[in-house]
């Protein structure tokens, strides 16, 4: 077994007492699954390193909280990691609210979640990518479009800009304060746009 985080052990003297009991024995069953699994203090919590980003548990005034970096790739059939224990995802981690060794699953299950989690690291397996939100239509007020449409090189300009440099130009006119401040805009965005210019175009390199 990997020597000890001294500030992991400090972490847990100042747990409530509720909470220490539950983090120790946490923490004995991480290093039985994966011997080789190295401790530090990450986001300010107890934090499990093997190959890579592995496991962390923390504790607060009434309750503690565990879980895995790639939960979602341990096979699980009893739903431990989130179905039955963290109902409605109402807190951190993967076992919901912990407030004593009672709320925890058999021990086994722990240390084979321990050692699915060492595989999943070894294999080099990585978490599938977030899917991308789809962009929200901009909608684009009719005191905004209009003045650009009556300078063709300006419309045509904006119309060539991608979708993140219409809305930087969009949110530049629809946050100005006063009908004063957004007429001005409007006019400099005609003047920028008929030379080609981004709303950001003062910031970029050279």
């Amino acid at each position: 077994m990997r020597k000890k985080n001294k500030r992991v052990d400090a972490y847990i003297e100042k747990a409530q007492p509720f909470a220490k009991p539950i983090l120790t024995k946490l923490r004995g069953l991480i290093h039985k699954g994966n011997p080789e699994v190295e401790e530090t203090i990450k986001w300010g919590m107890p934090s499990f390193e093997y190959k890579g980003p592995f496991c962390s548990f923390a504790s607060f005034k009434q309750h503690a909280v565990f879980g895995f970096w790639k939960y979602k790739l341990i096979k699980d059939p009893k739903g431990y990691l989130g179905e039955i224990f963290n109902k409605g995802g109402d807190a951190m981690g993967n076992l919901g609210r912990i407030t004593s060794i009672k709320d925890l699953p058999p021990d086994k299950i722990i240390i084979d979640f321990v050692k699915q989690a060492k595989k999943l690291n070894d294999d080099g397996v990585k978490l599938p990518a977030k899917p991308k939100k789809p962009k929200t239509e901009l909608v684009i007020p009719d005191y905004f479009i209009n003045p650009i449409k009556q300078n063709k090189k300006a419309f045509e300009t904006f119309n060539s800009f991608s979708y993140s440099h219409k809305k930087e130009y969009l949110e530049w006119i629809t946050e100005a304060k006063t009908d004063e401040t957004k007429n001005k805009r409007i006019t400099t965005t005609i003047e920028w746009l008929s030379e080609g210019r981004s709303r950001n175009w003062k910031y970029k390199k050279k």
